[in-house]
């Protein structure tokens, strides 16, 4: 998985204020859809909320992997915010969100978009990796550190 061909700098968000998981998920429908005008956000956000309808995409320790499967697109798209304040996400260790990615899939999912989905999940996993995301001041920085 190469990750700067799913996620590129315009689409990292450091210090972002949100109120809740839903503004949490406002946001990163808007980050998703920067780079695909023909897909509107709304369209992203309503994927989103209905896969956390199934369960929640909470991986634990702070960190949350919202994704959701989008029409007219050709390969994966991410995003990565980072919260100034961490949310409540209803997560299984009761954990406040701060660090989420985001990941709009193709409508008709590839087995390179089920390596993409596990590979950040890994990847978010990574305690050191954490660390680092929650250490960085800027935007630009958040995203070199990610695909560091």
């Amino acid at each position: 998985m190469l990750l700067e061909e799913i996620i590129k700098p315009d689409r990292v968000l450091c210090n972002a204020h949100a109120r809740s998981k839903k503004h949490c998920l406002e946001i990163l429908s808007e980050l998703l859809v920067r780079s695909h005008p023909d897909i509107a956000s709304e369209y992203t956000f309503e994927g989103l909320i209905e896969r956390e309808r199934l369960g929640c995409t909470s991986l634990d320790q702070g960190v949350a992997f919202p994704h959701c499967r989008v029409d007219g697109l050709d390969a994966s798209v991410g995003a990565l915010i980072k919260l100034s304040e961490p949310v409540e996400f209803d997560a299984p260790d009761g954990e406040a969100v701060d660090l989420i990615f985001g990941l709009m899939v193709p409508a008709e999912v590839a087995e390179q978009d089920h390596a993409n989905i596990c590979g950040i999940a890994e990847l978010l996993g990574d305690r050191e990796l954490r660390v680092r995301l929650r250490a960085a001041t800027s935007s630009s920085d958040l995203y070199e550190t990610l695909c560091a």
